[in-house]
Parts: structure tokens; C-alpha cells; sequence
């Protein structure tokens, strides 16, 4: 049977350590490293915190951009893009302007058309899209992309994302088509413009002739879009909404989508 060690003093100053002091228990080197621990401890966990208070409320934080006048519907055209700023958000200055390129709905350019993959389009003319806005953030890494006139192509210059006249990927890295924007059409006053209701006259959902001079355009909240053009509460750049990315991605909860129009297959 094997002898029991004696017990150890508690004190450094029996235990033999070099500089120690009479009735010491722990010797100046661990408490420093103890220190060093316990600061060390309290930084990671408020970065830790902070990062989790971020991750975790940002979801819920409720973002209304409202709707925001971009000029006259006569001045804007319905074969070819042109630009407008608007601010979504006036208490972060010049960070809260984006660019946005514009249009009027054309039936021979949109509805049930192909789409790249030899799919159907799923847009239909609703009254979110008499005019249609684009986004320039590249749906890749946010970078600006930029409608080139010559080409008819939306391009980033970044990482080479290139994307068709409609906003579908035409090649480079995205993911998925640039997301877009709801817009109505304000009388002069700005009291909205009523659709076609289901069952009088005209394209349910669509204002068709119904437009009165001074018409003037209002753009409201993104949203998202796959290569079938159909709508999708908006998701960050690099998030894909074809196959299952749109289960691998969910919206968040405080963003959705508008209500489709009573009628509109696909809005």
C-alpha cells in the first residue's frame, strides 16, 4: 500500500516559491494570469452579446420605407430605363440614397415571356407594376450595378455580374435577378389610382387606359424576385430563391411582400 502524501501548505512562503511573502496564499504571477483571464472574459462576452443582440433583434426591427415620388408618369419611358434617387432612409444622409432604374410596363417586353432556363415569367401587370423598378444592388455582394444603354444589359462592375433588360442573370456570379421595387400611380393630389377590380372592364389589376393627366409615379418597398420574375418578401445579396434556396433563406419576419392583386396568377 503505497504511503500518503503529506498535505500541502497553502501558503506560497512554505511551499518554497521564490519571492514569496509570509501569509501569502496565491502567488503574484497567478493573479495577474487570473486577471488577465477574468478582463479578457468580460471583453469576449460583450462582443459576444452585442453581436447576438444584433443577430437576433435585427429580424424584428420593422423597416417602412413609405412611398416616395419619383416625377411624372409622362417622363418615363417603356422601352428603356432611366434613373431616379430616391431616400429610403433621411437619418442616415447620403448612405440612405439608392438609385433605382425605371420604366413603364410594356407588353411586349414583359408579362408571359421567356425567362432564362426556357421558363415562363410569372409577372403579371398588377398595380405594383404599371411602372417597373429596378434595383441597382447586385445581387451578388450589394455591389451598384448600372444600366448600359448601348448594351441593354444591367452590369456590376465588381465581379462582373451581368444581368439581362429585365433584371434576370445573364451571366457572372448572382445569384438571382436584381430584386425590384413596388410603384403606383398618384393623381396630381396624391390620392393612389384604383386597379380594375374583378369583374369590369379591362385587365383585372391593371389600370389600362384609366390614367388621368398629371399622373405622377410613387416607389414603396423592395422585394425580391427568382428567375421566374415571381415575388418574394426581399433577402439580403447571395441568397438564392430558386430550387430550395427559398426554404434555405427565409424573409425576415418584419419585411414581407404585398398582398397579391384579387385575380393576378403569380403576383
Amino acid at each position: 500500500m503505497s504511503e500518503r502524501r503529506p498535505e500541502q501548505s497553502k501558503y506560497t512562503l512554505d511551499r518554497g516559491i521564490p519571492g514569496a511573502f509570509e501569509g501569502e496564499t496565491v502567488t503574484r504571477r497567478r493573479l495577474m494570469s487570473l486577471a488577465a483571464n477574468v478582463t479578457g472574459g468580460i471583453a469576449i462576452g460583450g462582443v459576444a452579446l452585442s453581436a447576438a443582440g444584433f443577430a437576433i433583434g435585427q429580424p424584428f426591427v420593422e423597416v417602412d420605407t413609405g412611398w416616395h415620388d419619383i416625377g411624372p408618369l409622362d417622363e418615363i419611358p417603356d422601352e428603356t430605363y432611366v434613373p431616379r434617387v430616391m431616400t429610403l432612409d433621411p437619418k442616415t444622409g447620403q448612405i440612405g440614397k439608392t438609385t433605382v432604374y425605371v420604366r413603364r410596363w410594356n407588353d411586349g417586353i414583359d408579362g408571359d415571356k421567356d425567362v432564362p432556363g426556357g421558363r415562363k415569367a410569372a409577372e403579371r401587370a398588377d398595380q405594383w407594376n404599371e411602372v417597373i423598378a429596378i434595383s441597382s444592388r447586385c445581387m451578388h455582394m450589394g455591389c451598384p450595378a448600372r444600366f448600359v444603354q448601348a448594351a441593354k444589359h444591367f452590369i456590376c462592375p465588381c465581379h462582373g455580374g451581368v444581368y439581362d433588360f429585365r433584371g434576370s442573370v445573364a451571366g457572372g456570379p448572382p445569384v438571382r435577378p436584381l430584386d425590384r421595387f413596388y410603384t403606383r400611380l398618384v393623381r396630381a393630389d396624391g390620392t393612389p389610382l384604383r386597379p380594375v377590380a374583378d369583374g369590369e372592364a379591362g385587365e383585372a389589376g391593371h389600370l389600362g387606359s384609366r390614367v388621368p393627366a398629371g399622373t405622377r409615379v410613387q416607389v414603396g418597398k423592395r422585394f425580391s424576385v427568382n428567375q421566374e420574375l415571381r415575388r418574394f418578401s426581399p433577402r439580403p445579396p447571395g441568397q438564392p430563391l430558386d430550387g430550395l434556396g427559398e426554404y434555405f433563406f427565409p424573409s425576415t419576419p418584419t419585411m414581407r411582400k404585398l398582398p397579391a392583386t384579387p385575380g393576378i396568377p403569380g403576383s
